[in-house]
Order: structure tokens, then C-alpha cells, then sequence
């Protein structure tokens, strides 16, 4: 395999299948969802329907200016089956941004299209002030947008550095290999431990904490993760998000997380958007959308 093979993650081409669908490497196998993440391991389908925003309006809590990502009127979908309508989003730096709904929304889909897995069929992705909206999946994570799919996508019968080592693709990332691998030895001490280990044998936690290294692995300037804690027993939910927290005030990232774990999604960022039926429904700052009761009516079960 050669280097330009390698996406966002170094884990390939990924085909783009139905809606909300799974998505693969090229030919080759994937590692399942993460099932569980062991405790001190790094250092650092609800109700879907209509709901009208309480006081009839969509709240914006930041503006462009400063955004490390903006999305303008962004539609896309599969061939001719729309999934996302106009859709509007922005990223601070520095900033965790949750995308968050019910399973078929869009989430996934907007991830794709933003990291250049799918053509947008119209509107613009603007990333570290360049517009990227045609750019390939290997060009936009090669200018630090890079992605974490969901289930991590790892090659399961290559070590955990062979994993690891992959995502330092790029010209810019391969120069400080090194370097890179050194940090996310300290960042995920288990990792350094299970170096030489087949990642098809590591446990769904560590399986995560792989992808989200070999992630790290491609200088990354805005982290997008897909379903992080999908498939997480809950006491190890937290944890995750932890991982996320530590990321942004060790790193210095920004995140967008698309997630159903509304909840935490919604405590761990600075704002956040519903996204219902491949639109905006809602967005605010996330400590607002999590007391909203609509939101709390149609996500959390409250």
C-alpha cells in the first residue's frame, strides 16, 4: 500500500455507502466499535421527530471570524438521494463543537462531506481560511482536518506502530515521526505497552485509543470524531470524553464530535447543533441545548 492511499486516518480510501451506513477501507477487513476503554490508560437511538426551537429561532453562540471551520449552505447525499440540506455549521479554535442526534440524521454524512470522503453537491467548506469544498479526502487531512471514523477503522492484522506509523503520511508528518510517535506514547501509555501487538487483538478501548493516536499521528489542527463512545459499557463513557478534554488542553485542537450520547455530548462542548433529518434544527452554546426542554424531551427521554 502507498502512501496516497491513505485518508485522513491512514486507514485508506474509504468508500461512501448508504446514509449513516458503515463505511471501509478498500479492500481490506475493519475492526468493529470500540466496546471499552480501561481506566487510567491515558495520561492527559432516541425518539426522532420535529421539534420547534424554543423562542421560535436558531441561536448562533460564535461568529465566523476566528472559525478554523466554516460550513455555508452545505447539501450533499448519495447520487441522487439528499441527505444534508443547507447546513451551517462553525468550529473555534481551540473550541469542541458537538453535532448531535438520532441515528439517520446526517451526522455521519456531514463528516464525510467535510473531510472530502463525499462531493458536496452545493455550498462551501472553508478550512484554515482556504476553501477546500473540492479538495480529496488525503488533501484536507495533509492540511490538519483530519478524521476519526467510527469503530476506528484500524488494520487489524498490522501492530499497533504499523498502525500508528501510518498516520504520519504526509510529507509534513513523516518529518517528525519521531517526535509525533514519542507524544502519543506519553499521551496513551497503554499503546507503547502493546507496540508490537496485532491492533485485531486489542480490547474495543484500546482499539479507540488507537485510532484517535494514529489520528495525532497526522499533526492535526481540527480533530472530527465519529461516535467515539459508540458501543461503551457507561461507566467508560466518561473516559472518552476525558481523552477529548485532554486532547484540547494538552494539544491545543479543535473538535467536532458528532455524537447520540446527546448528554455528554452536550456537557463536554463549548457549543453545540441538532441536527434532525439532514438539517440544523437547533444550536447554542452546549450547557443551554442540554437544560432545553425540547432537547431534553426528544434526546434524553426527560
Amino acid at each position: 500500500m502507498n502512501a496516497a492511499q491513505v485518508t485522513s486516518v491512514g486507514a485508506g480510501q474509504f468508500s461512501a455507502g448508504p446514509p449513516e451506513g458503515k463505511f471501509a477501507p478498500s479492500g481490506g477487513s475493519v475492526v468493529g466499535a470500540a466496546t471499552s476503554v480501561g481506566a487510567g490508560q491515558f495520561s492527559a437511538g432516541p425518539p426522532q421527530g420535529k421539534f420547534a426551537p424554543s423562542g421560535g429561532s436558531v441561536v448562533r453562540a460564535a461568529t465566523s471570524v476566528g472559525a478554523i471551520l466554516l460550513v455555508e449552505d452545505l447539501f450533499s447525499g448519495y447520487g441522487e438521494l439528499p441527505v444534508l440540506d443547507s447546513i451551517r455549521i462553525e468550529v473555534g479554535r481551540g473550541e469542541i463543537v458537538s453535532v448531535v442526534g438520532a441515528n439517520g440524521a446526517g451526522k455521519t454524512t456531514l463528516l464525510l462531506t467535510i473531510s472530502g470522503h463525499l462531493r458536496a453537491h452545493r455550498g462551501r467548506v472553508t478550512f484554515d481560511g482556504q476553501d477546500i469544498t473540492q479538495v480529496p479526502a488525503h488533501g484536507a487531512a495533509a492540511r490538519g482536518l483530519v478524521m476519526v471514523p467510527e469503530g476506528g477503522r484500524l488494520f487489524p492484522f498490522m501492530t499497533v506502530l504499523e498502525n500508528l506509523e501510518l498516520g504520519a503520511y504526509h510529507a509534513v508528518a513523516r518529518a517528525r515521526l519521531a517526535e509525533s510517535l514519542d507524544e502519543v506514547m506519553q499521551l496513551f501509555p497503554i499503546l507503547a505497552e502493546r507496540r508490537t501487538q496485532l491492533a485485531g487483538r486489542l480490547s474495543g478501548g484500546e482499539r479507540q485509543m488507537c485510532a484517535v493516536a494514529r489520528a495525532m499521528m497526522a499533526l492535526p489542527k481540527l480533530l472530527m470524531l465519529d461516535e467515539p463512545s459508540l458501543g461503551l459499557a457507561p461507566i467508560m463513557v466518561d473516559k472518552v470524553f476525558e481523552m477529548v478534554k485532554a486532547l484540547v488542553r494538552t494539544k491545543g485542537l479543535s473538535v467536532l464530535l458528532v455524537e447520540q450520547n446527546v448528554g455528554n455530548a452536550l456537557r463536554l462542548c463549548e457549543r453545540g447543533y441538532i441536527i434532525e433529518h439532514g438539517g440544523i434544527l437547533k444550536s447554542g452554546r452546549g450547557e443551554d441545548l442540554l437544560h432545553d426542554p425540547d432537547v431534553q424531551r426528544s434526546y434524553m427521554g426527560l
